[in-house]
């Protein structure tokens, strides 16, 4: 059964404080690639998706949500968001494609890689919740797309944490919503021609 509509979550933090954040980067890359496709995908707007005020972009073939959740708690969100998509569209499993947009620590800036779904979290919180909230249905399509940040010298706790929720430069935030964005699409593409081919 072929795909019919693709859904994309962009991991991030919510509010103010933490949006222009590289633990964010999951939805300012999905902002960017929105922007790339605006002859096609219409802007993001608030909108109630898995029981939450999310923004959310709804297209004719792609479903952008930025997920509304605190990091470490996104998987109940998810949960619901993605069985709502299936009820909502009136699809089986087998029909909807899910992508999972994070940041990665382990790749350069603006370096965007296809993942498998059940590839390690390597300590991803994000990740970790929504594994543990949602088990991928062996009839669907899944894949998770890093999005790399790189990452401070020193490797202790503390000071990855203090990076990942640092404010962006500027000059950096241009490398990520650039090299990024039309990663993300390319991403997109390969994935959309795999699931087609299986």
């Amino acid at each position: 059964m072929s795909v019919r509509r693709i859904l994309v979550v962009g991991l991030g933090n919510p509010g103010e404080a933490y949006r222009n954040t590289y633990h964010s980067a999951g939805n300012i890359v999905l902002n960017a690639l929105r922007n790339q496709m605006a002859d096609t995908q219409p802007s993001f707007k608030v909108a109630r998706h898995g029981k939450k005020s999310t923004e959310a972009s709804i297209g004719p073939k792609y479903s952008f949500l930025q997920s509304p959740c605190v990091m470490n708690v996104t998987g109940t969100w998810f949960a619901r968001a993605y069985r709502e998509h299936l009820i909502d569209n009136g699809l089986s499993p087998a029909e909807l494609g899910v992508v999972l947009v994070h940041d990665d620590l382990e790749e350069e800036l603006g370096v965007v890689k296809i993942r498998d779904w059940a590839r390690s979290h390597r300590g991803h919180n994000g990740i970790k919740s929504v594994n543990a909230s949602l088990k991928a249905d062996p009839e669907g399509k899944w894949a998770r797309v890093s999005i790399g940040i790189g990452r401070p010298v020193e490797r202790e706790r503390a000071s990855v944490s203090d990076y990942v929720l640092s404010k962006i430069p500027r000059h950096a935030r241009g490398i990520l919503e650039e090299k990024g964005g039309a990663g993300l699409l390319a991403a997109l593409m390969d994935l959309e021609r795999k699931w087609e081919a299986s």
